[in-house]
């Protein structure tokens, strides 16, 4: 490469999941290239893929050709931000670009790690990245060609629209393959002892700068996630009287509609599967049979419970002890006992909204009652849960909760934290998050914080070791002024 963006690093360019690109906060498009500080490593059993980032490349006021033109001296500050702004997509794509190839060339195409697994399951781990990484090598090129008729960028945003449009399908795919992909890694990690062997050495090799596997992984969705802001972050930055802005709000539309069927696509895959899954392991006996699969149902949470059982009815009043099974979907809870590792027996289940949830104090412990409304054969469930924490009650409430009220929130008020670390949730009713990625948090219980992203409204949990409170008041609403304007303008 012959412009400044294959110059600067060209040797060693920074892995696109240990950066953070300023633009990513629209207000905070600084000049200098600022370091973020490293975090202590995280336990291992969380999940947490990455334990720090750091500012992306030089930034365009850096660059010799800029500076020997003298354009600084020429043109306005906010003419500069918005130079800025369009240069670190292309940095940052030089970035993500350099991160798709080691994945590919020494994970995907390692010969001894293939050899340690079917074909089936090397498919459903890297799926169609090796298309990824040609998409990605071609919306850069195009990228870099605008950049080399003039350091002074007119613009991008058509590169950016017809690339969303016409080449990033392979996006979707790849996305979407994602619940095939995670149940992959875990099957070949927990038992297979040749895969796990190879793959540490590979990791730990210089040239994949000692990261996990699965950092390399998630880097589509990694990019893709950050597209939408860094193109909005070039609209704030245009004055709205230009045809640039017109142009980059169209852009700012086709990548965040790419986003949504990224995200659409993973959910849909990964509820549609579970809910088969789910259905062949319940056995209903006496109960009439519940027709679980449904494409508008999913699962938030399951997990054992220890309860206290009222049976109410005319004749009799019994009390007893047991352990219970269950599993709460969005529209239904549904009590079961475990009969084996697979199989399950439905004792009851009712609607969400005639279960009533309430906190009672039994011997300085806070217990859930669950009053499900008479079912179909007249008889009232009174149920008392014994959680075995308190992390493990709130979970529950909030599932019960959430299911309830869906409505996104957007309080001035509510703390806002934002991803120091990417996170890969382990249960249904956690949070998947990318760095930088922001959060409003509703609670935080036992070193896990509850919470709704941002972008897009879902919530579930995560562990607060993951990010950062934001204590600037300023920067709290202008996210969640950005967050109900990206919503507005691209239906995310």
């Amino acid at each position: 490469m012959c412009t400044a963006v294959g110059h600067q690093e060209n040797h060693y360019p920074r892995f696109y999941q240990e950066i953070r690109e300023r633009g990513l906060n629209a207000n905070n498009l600084s000049t200098e290239d600022d370091e973020f500080t490293p975090t202590e490593p995280p336990e291992e059993d969380q999940g947490i893929v990455v334990k720090n980032y750091r500012a992306a490349y030089m930034t365009w006021s850096q660059l010799q050709q800029v500076k020997d033109l003298g354009i600084l001296d020429i043109i306005s500050p906010e003419e500069r931000k918005r130079q800025e702004a369009i240069f670190e997509i292309i940095t940052s794509e030089f970035s993500y670009q350099h991160s798709l190839s080691i994945l590919v060339r020494h994970f995907k195409d390692s010969a001894d790690l293939k050899k340690t697994m079917t074909a089936t399951e090397h498919h459903h781990l890297f799926s169609n990245i090796s298309v990824i990484q040609e998409v990605s090598k071609r919306f850069f090129e195009d990228l870099e060609k605008r950049h080399q008729r003039h350091p002074v960028i007119q613009d991008i945003s058509d590169i950016v629209q017809n690339h969303a449009t016409h080449h990033f399908e392979p996006y979707i795919v790849y996305c979407s393959n994602e619940t095939f992909q995670q149940r992959t890694l875990q099957k070949l990690l927990s038992s297979n002892t040749a895969f796990r062997e190879s793959l540490k050495q590979i990791e730990g090799s210089e040239e994949c700068g000692g990261l996990p596997m699965i950092s390399f992984l998630i880097l589509p969705m990694q990019r893709v996630t950050r597209l939408p802001l860094l193109l909005d972050t070039i609209c704030q930055k245009t004055p709205h009287d230009k045809a640039e802005y017109y142009a980059a709000r169209w852009a700012l539309k086709a990548i965040s509609k790419l986003v949504k069927n990224c995200n659409d696509g993973a959910r849909r895959m990964e509820r549609t599967e579970q809910m088969y899954t789910i259905q062949k392991q319940m056995e209903f006996g006496k109960i009439k049979p519940f027709p679980l699969v449904s494409s508008s149902r999913w699962l938030k949470k399951s997990g054992e419970l220890a309860a206290y059982t009222d049976d109410l009815s005319i004749f009799r009043k019994a009390f007893s002890y047991k352990s219970f099974y269950l599993f709460l979907f969005n529209d239904v809870l549904i009590v079961t006992k475990k009969k084996s590792e697979e199989s399950y027996v439905v004792l009851d289940y009712a609607t969400v909204e005639k279960v009533e949830v309430e906190e009672e104090i039994t011997d300085s412990k806070l217990n859930l009652k669950l009053m499900m409304s008479p079912n179909s054969e007249g008889r009232c469930e009174q149920m008392t849960f014994v959680p075995e924490s308190k992390l493990d009650r709130a979970r529950w409430v909030t599932g019960l909760s959430d299911v309830k009220q869906s409505n996104s929130i957007a309080n001035d008020d509510l703390p806002q934290y934002e991803a120091t670390k990417a996170y890969m949730p382990k249960a249904p009713d956690e949070l998947s998050l990318q760095q930088a990625e922001v959060v409003i948090v509703l609670q935080e219980v036992d070193g896990w914080c509850h919470g709704e992203r941002m972008r897009d409204g879902e919530r579930g949990w995560f562990p607060a070791s993951c990010a950062t409170q934001i204590t600037n008041r300023t920067a709290m609403e202008n996210n969640i002024q950005r967050m109900a304007r990206l919503r507005k303008e691209t239906d995310v």
